[in-house]
């Protein structure tokens, strides 16, 4: 099934705004500011606070427009680049160093769990305009998945449910339900045993 783009910063940024279209912004001022405020939101507030300190980081996430479920395990050094387009369901956690890139939405289900270092990529650069324009995707982690340490998802890849990417492997296909992939494209290994 071909990926949906839905975000295409050529239709929303006028090709006046630089000669070069290497030097447009991707997103527009509002969205913009947005981002700077919640940059110093998480330098100060997200990050800094204590390790156990969960419900306060949920809190500020959904301060930002985050859907949060109950329970959420986000961890200090953990990255969401857009709060608003965060869709969680219950006890969801994003290990230390994890990052989240959702210039679009990005919907994580019951006890989905990114690991350490792990990256959901939900953007890349339209290559074949000449503008190069931004394109984000929607992308979904299924409830029970798993995105082990250092592990990538790359723009527009859905993770099923009960789904593991192995350590360091890179998702470059929608991956099937309560399978686990490994290697760098990540390729099938073996059927995970359904918990749920």
């Amino acid at each position: 099934m071909a990926r949906q783009v839905h975000y295409n910063a050529a239709e929303h940024i006028a090709a006046e705004t630089a000669k070069d279209p290497y030097l447009r912004p991707a997103f527009p001022l509002r969205q913009r500011i947005a981002r700077f405020t919640w940059n110093i939101c998480w330098a100060i507030f997200y990050r800094l606070s204590p390790r156990p300190f969960h419900a306060w980081r949920t809190m500020l996430l959904r301060l930002f427009g985050a859907k949060m479920g109950p329970h959420c395990h986000f961890y200090p050094s953990s990255r969401v680049w857009a709060p608003w387009n965060l869709i969680c369901a219950d006890q969801v956690t994003a290990g230390d160093g994890s990052e989240i890139y959702n210039p679009a939405p990005i919907r994580l289900g019951s006890h989905a769990i990114l690991s350490q270092n792990s990256y959901l990529c939900g953007a890349t650069h339209d290559f074949d305009d000449p503008a190069f324009p931004l394109i984000a995707y929607k992308m979904e982690v299924g409830p029970y998945a798993w995105v082990c340490a250092r592990a990538c998802v790359a723009p527009g890849v859905n993770v099923a449910e009960g789904a593991v990417l192995g350590l360091a492997s890179v998702a470059t296909r929608d991956l099937e339900p309560w399978t686990v992939y490994a290697g760098s494209p990540a390729v099938k290994v073996k059927e995970r045993q359904r918990t749920h």
